[in-house]
């Protein structure tokens, strides 16, 4: 029986599942930042980016699922997240976006398919928008594409268990452990004024995407999660019921079923 994390408790004391080893691990040097990455496996490239605030360990649940499906899986840390350093730039979406293209130059990946949780899925549908080639679908976990998406901000303990875990991550992982309130700031800016895109520029996209929400998110509202489903051709609609913004972690077994689906179906 798969153990539930539906309140965080075991998420704030210990965090996601340890990352296995990487085959390739590194940082690439860009736009005054180096990014860190991890690959893992062999077969079809899957990129993983995580949400705001979070690293790539977040996803220890994911990683082993997608490496058993026989799928490549490649982490990156966001500029400024986890192992990522950054400078006094602003953060935008597009930066970060270009980001994850020098990482897939830096592992020579032609294409790749992306899991993107909160602002990673963001940055993902950037990519299928501006950089088509590069990639093989979307799985949009979580995000908003305008700030008109999002829910007034409501404080609940589940919200305060994940933003004290990820209190504890920066201290340990990055390069500048003391500055994780400035750090807080400068991504929260970013959130609260971007992304800015319409329902033309999603009506561009041509590659495979799903629109995903856990039905207790408690940033998105849904009505912005079907309006996306309905501008971008093709796209799926996906509710992952009894889970929030934090499906990944609450309940990994059905939120690995619904990527793997969805990656079987674009193959």
């Amino acid at each position: 029986m798969e153990r539930h994390d539906d309140e965080l408790i075991h998420f704030e004391a210990q965090g996601a599942a340890p990352l296995p080893p990487a085959s390739v691990e590194g940082h690439v040097g860009r736009a005054g930042a180096r990014i860190w990455y991890a690959s893992y496996g062999t077969g079809p490239a899957v990129i993983l980016l995580h949400g705001g605030l979070g690293h790539s360990g977040n996803w220890g649940y994911q990683v082993p699922a997608l490496l058993a499906s026989g799928r490549r899986v490649v982490l990156i840390d966001s500029r400024g997240h986890g192992r990522s350093t950054r400078d006094i730039s602003p953060y935008s979406y597009e930066l970060m976006a270009a980001d994850v293209l020098a990482v897939m130059d830096e592992l020579r990946l032609e294409k790749a398919a992306f899991i993107g949780w909160s602002d990673g899925a963001c940055i993902a549908l950037i990519l299928a928008m501006t950089a088509p080639s590069r990639v093989e679908g979307v799985f949009f976990f979580a995000c908003n594409m305008d700030p008109s998406g999002t829910l007034e901000f409501v404080p609940t303990p589940v919200i305060d268990r994940c933003f004290a875990r990820h209190a504890k991550d920066y201290a340990a992982l990055s390069a500048t452990p003391d500055d994780f309130n400035s750090f807080v700031d400068a991504v929260s800016l970013m959130m609260r004024t971007e992304p800015n895109y319409q329902a033309a520029d999603l009506g561009r996209i041509r590659v495979p995407v799903a629109i995903v929400l856990g039905e207790k998110d408690e940033f998105i509202k849904a009505e912005h999660a079907e309006y996306l489903a309905r501008s971008i051709p093709d796209a799926q609609m996906i509710y992952l019921p009894a889970v929030s913004h934090f499906a990944p972690l609450q309940r990994p077994a059905a939120f690995n079923a619904a990527i793997i689906s969805f990656l079987d179906g674009i193959r």
